[in-house]
C-alpha cells in the first residue's frame, strides 16, 4: 500500500437530525441532532474507526453514509460524485462499492439459505461471475480467506456459532470486491475471546485486501488495534481525528482524555501556585512540582493563581521507592480503598478531592487496601486543562 495519502470519500457538513415527540412535553415534537456538521476525509486503504458513547450518533453516522437514513445536510463525494444526489444506476452502482456488516450477522442472513448460497448469492444478483464452477471456486477461496472451513459450506447459518456468522456476513461483504466496508459494531454480540479472534481475522482481511474500512464501535480497544485514525464522536460532533496513539498521548480535551484508555485517565481539580521561581501544582493536600517547560507554559498563558485540571494516567504513578527517591518534588500520598490483581499487573484504587483515581502499578507491590503510600508523578507525561472550556492546555 502507497503511503500517498489519497482521499477515497470525502463528508462535509454532514448533519441528521431526528423528529421526536415527547408526552413529557405535551407531544410537541423536539429535533435530536444525532450528526451536527460531521466532515472528514477517508482515505484510501485505511481503517477508519468511528467511536464514542453510546447514543453519540455514531451508528447514525455510518448508516447515513450508505443512505439507510436521509441526511438532513452535507454531502459525501466518492468516485467523484456526490452520493447524496445520485438515483437509479448511478445509486444501485455506488452501493455496490460500499458494502456493510452489520451488527446482528444472524438478521442479514437468509436462514434458509446454506453459507456457501448466502456468499455466492451477490455474484449471481450483480452479474459477477456467470459460470457455475468460476462461482463455487470464488466461494471457496472466500471462506478460506474468512477462517471457515469447506465443510461449513453446506451448513445454515443457525448451525454456526456467533463468530461463524459473521464470518460468513464478511464473506458476503468481501465477494463483491467493495471499495470500502462498513462495519457497525460487527462484534459486539461476541464473548471476550472471539472478539479477539475475529480482531485478527479483520487485520487479516484488510492487510490481504487493501481495502478501505470504516469501523463503527462504542469498544476503545477494538478502534485503536484495528483503526489507522479514529474519529472520536459526542452528542453528534467530532470531538477529535487522529492516530490511536495521538489520541491517547495527546487528548485535545477532557472528554478525549476520559474516554481512550483502561483504566481512564486520573482527571483532578488542581490549583496553580507561583513559588518563587518554580510552579507547583496544588491538590487533595498535594503538592507537585512542574517541569520547567511546562511552568513556563501555563505563567504565559495566565494560568498561575487559577483552578486547572490535571490528567495523569494510571500507568504514569509508580509506587517504586527508586522513582519516588529520585523525584521528591512529583510525590504524592495516597489511602489504597482496592486492590486488584490482573496477573501482570495491579490496580490500586484511591480517592483524591473524591475524585476516583487508578494506578497501575508492578505485581510485586506491598500496597493494599487501607495503606496511605507514596506515589511518583511521571510528571513529562502530565496534561493540563481548561477548567471552563476543558480544552488542553499542554501535554
Amino acid at each position: 500500500m502507497s503511503n500517498e495519502k489519497k482521499v477515497l470519500m470525502k463528508i462535509e457538513h454532514l448533519t441528521k437530525e431526528f423528529e421526536i415527540k415527547s408526552k413529557k412535553l405535551g407531544g410537541k415534537p423536539q429535533i435530536l441532532h444525532a450528526l451536527n456538521d460531521v466532515s472528514v476525509d477517508i482515505y484510501e486503504g485505511e481503517t477508519l474507526g468511528v467511536i464514542g458513547e453510546s447514543g453519540c450518533g455514531k451508528s447514525t453516522f455510518g448508516r447515513t453514509l450508505i443512505q439507510l437514513h436521509k441526511a438532513t445536510a452535507g454531502s459525501v463525494t466518492f468516485g467523484g460524485k456526490d452520493l447524496f444526489s445520485l438515483k437509479g444506476a448511478e445509486l444501485k452502482k455506488a452501493k455496490k462499492d460500499v458494502q456493510m456488516v452489520f451488527q446482528d450477522p444472524y438478521s442479514s442472513l437468509d436462514p434458509r439459505k446454506t453459507a456457501g448460497k448466502l456468499i455466492e448469492e451477490p455474484l449471481i444478483v450483480h452479474k459477477l461471475i456467470s459460470d457455475k464452477n468460476e462461482r463455487e471456486k470464488r466461494v471457496l477461496e472466500l471462506m478460506r480467506e474468512v477462517g471457515l472451513d469447506i465443510q461449513h459450506v453446506h451448513r445454515f447459518p443457525h448451525e454456526f456459532s456467533g463468530g461463524q456468522r459473521q464470518r460468513v456476513a464478511m464473506g458476503r461483504a468481501i465477494v463483491r470486491n467493495p471499495k470500502v466496508f462498513l462495519m457497525d459494531e460487527p462484534l459486539s454480540n461476541l464473548d471476550a475471546k472471539l472478539r479477539v479472534q475475529m480482531r485478527i481475522e479483520i487485520q487479516k482481511i484488510h492487510q490481504r485486501l487493501e481495502t478501505t474500512i470504516i469501523y463503527v464501535t462504542h469498544d476503545q480497544t477494538e478502534a485503536m488495534t484495528l483503526g489507522t485514525r479514529i474519529v472520536v464522536l459526542k452528542d453528534g460532533i467530532i470531538q477529535q481525528v487522529d492516530t490511536p496513539q495521538n489520541l491517547y498521548d495527546k487528548p485535545c480535551n477532557v472528554f478525549v482524555a476520559g474516554f481512550m484508555g483502561s483504566p481512564q485517565m486520573n482527571l483532578i481539580n488542581a490549583k496553580v501556585v507561583q513559588s518563587g521561581e518554580d510552579v507547583v501544582l496544588m491538590f487533595g493536600g498535594n503538592t507537585v512540582k512542574l517541569p520547567e517547560g511546562k511552568a513556563q507554559k501555563l505563567i504565559e498563558a495566565g494560568y498561575v493563581d487559577t483552578t486547572v485540571i490535571m490528567g495523569i494516567r494510571p500507568e504514569d504513578l509508580n509506587d517504586s521507592e527508586v522513582i519516588i527517591n529520585a523525584n521528591p518534588d512529583c510525590v504524592i500520598e495516597a489511602t489504597i480503598r482496592v486492590y486488584e490483581l490482573l496477573g501482570a499487573e495491579v490496580y490500586l484504587y484511591f480517592d483524591i478531592d473524591e475524585v476516583n483515581c487508578t494506578a497501575r502499578v508492578n505485581p510485586r507491590t506491598t500496597a493494599r487496601p487501607g495503606d496511605t503510600i507514596k506515589l511518583g508523578i511521571d510528571m513529562t507525561k502530565l496534561h493540563i486543562f481548561d477548567k471552563d472550556t476543558e480544552q488542553v492546555i499542554l501535554h
